[in-house]
């Protein structure tokens, strides 16, 4: 069963190799493969295990976005989220998302009024249509919140998914083409353009395997490592361009605050916390602070939870959240493009941004999750127009084939046989313990073990096949 490199079998040479395979690379993997081009996909990692799988598990518009006037983004994202809550259900649902508003608030609750219909006009009202609440009917629908300088609330709709299962459910279909292939665990240790093809020196992390591919395009999706791959490599013509913010989240017991949708805390200092009930716990998070340190496997700081926890606790007064309460926790680095001179990564935009430092080299930086689908739809378009195919955007509205075994949302309990496990291991490119527990198995996206037998259980019962593993 252990899992091996398949690094030696790959073919010498593809049409494009995509280096990152996040949710952006994933996304503009799967759109070149349903085209018909031979696509091969990388990562030093395993899939979505840096910063897409590190997010506030949402597919949403972006509120906060309308105060920056991004209103083109909020439109396009928003029509994305509707999208996909249609395409797959499976994998994201609607929510209604409460937006306490108090007297010291920023903003009064009027204007919140304008704000909400603003973005249910964005959405080109396929939103659930927003509502505004009271201050006694803001305090019957969420117990426990503080009631001092109430106003009342704003209540929208976004929704919320399973950001690690959306991201390997796309590089499953993407692999449904012939000749495309994906590999975790292997970096790239050098990159040589050649004219009109480009040469990759690949290195499996695991085993040290070693390839020399060729390709005729490749793409770039390499997120906040972005600069520091570029420094590493000094093989490509490239000038620093990002502004790295580390967010941060955690994984509450869910009894803690008895709320059963959404709530969105407005920071004095204009951040946004979102509160989030999951089926056993609620996640809270996030934070914005720079960070100079190794981006890969973040790490929560002391700083920051303590941050979160106050937040917290000044909104639910009684619940005497501390440490004890928290179950785990994650943090990720946020791949924010530099506006010039810029360092307010507050006023930032989310948009994407596209380089080219050869005619054949596409590097993409920024961007939301949410509009992963189209965010590489231009740079599909340039590869296409380079293989002579003509670029149909409408292929990837088309469904996903190949769903991961263990769901994103299913049963309360769910129930792993040996035949299940080695399914996963064989099926969905598990190399390490970790992507077996974390993402395959889904624990970094519940906030803890819901899985019959019980964890203990099947630590025992499995030890074997997890032997097998890194």
């Amino acid at each position: 069963m252990k899992s091996e490199s398949r690094l030696p079998q790959i073919n010498d040479h593809y049409d494009v190799v995509i280096v990152g395979a996040g949710i952006t690379g994933a996304g503009i993997f799967r759109d070149l493969a349903l085209h018909g081009l031979k696509v091969l996909i990388i990562d030093k990692k395993d899939f979505s295990s840096q910063t897409s799988q590190s997010s506030s598990k949402m597919l949403h518009g972006g509120i906060r976005y309308l105060e920056n006037f991004d209103f083109a983004l909020v439109w396009e994202a928003l029509h994305e989220k509707n999208f996909w809550i249609k395409r797959a259900p499976h994998l994201c649902y609607e929510d209604s998302f409460y937006l306490p508003i108090f007297k010291n608030s920023a903003r009064p609750l009027w204007m919140v009024k304008i704000g909400l219909w603003l973005y249910d006009f964005l959405s080109s009202f396929k939103n659930s249509p927003h509502r505004i609440l009271d201050r006694e009917q803001t305090l019957n629908q969420i117990p426990g919140l503080k009631s001092k300088g109430l106003s009342g609330a704003g209540v929208y709709y976004d929704a919320v998914m399973d950001d690690v299962k959306i991201t390997l459910e796309v590089l499953y279909d993407g692999l449904q083409e012939k000749g495309c292939e994906a590999l975790n665990y292997v970096s790239m240790t050098s990159f040589d353009n050649n004219g009109d093809t480009n040469t990759l020196s690949l290195r499996d992390e695991i085993t040290g395997n070693t390839k020399t591919v060729t390709c005729r395009e490749t793409v770039f999706a390499t997120g906040p490592f972005t600069d520091r791959l570029m420094a590493e490599l000094g093989s490509i013509p490239w000038t620093p361009k990002l502004l790295p913010s580390k967010g941060s989240h955690l994984w509450l017991k869910k009894e803690k605050i008895g709320i059963n949708h959404p709530m969105v805390l407005n920071d004095k200092d204009g951040r946004v916390i979102f509160v989030i009930p999951h089926e056993e716990a609620t996640l809270v998070g996030t934070t914005e602070v720079s960070s100079d340190s190794d981006f890969f496997d973040m790490k929560i700081s002391d700083g920051e939870i303590d941050y979160l926890l106050k937040h917290l606790n000044d909104y639910f007064p009684s619940a005497n959240i501390s440490k004890d309460d928290i179950i785990s926790s994650f943090a990720g680095i946020r791949p924010l493009v530099m506006e010039g001179d810029s360092s307010d990564k507050g006023k930032t935009s989310r948009v994407h941004k596209t380089f080219q430092p050869y005619h054949n080299l596409h590097v993409i930086l920024g961007g939301k999750y949410t509009t992963f689908r189209v965010m590489g739809q231009d740079i599909s378009r340039s590869i296409c127009s380079t293989f002579k195919i003509s670029y149909n955007s409408s292929l990837s509205m088309s469904a996903l084939r190949k769903r991961s075994i263990v769901s994103a949302f299913q049963e309360r309990r769910r129930v792993l046989s040996r035949e299940r496990v080695e399914r996963i291991i064989k099926e969905e490119y598990v190399r390490t313990k970790d992507d077996l527990m974390t993402r395959r198995l889904g624990l970094q996206n519940t906030g803890g073990w819901k899985f019959e037998p019980s964890l203990d259980q099947f630590l025992s019962d499995y030890k074997d096949l997890l032997e097998e593993l890194q």
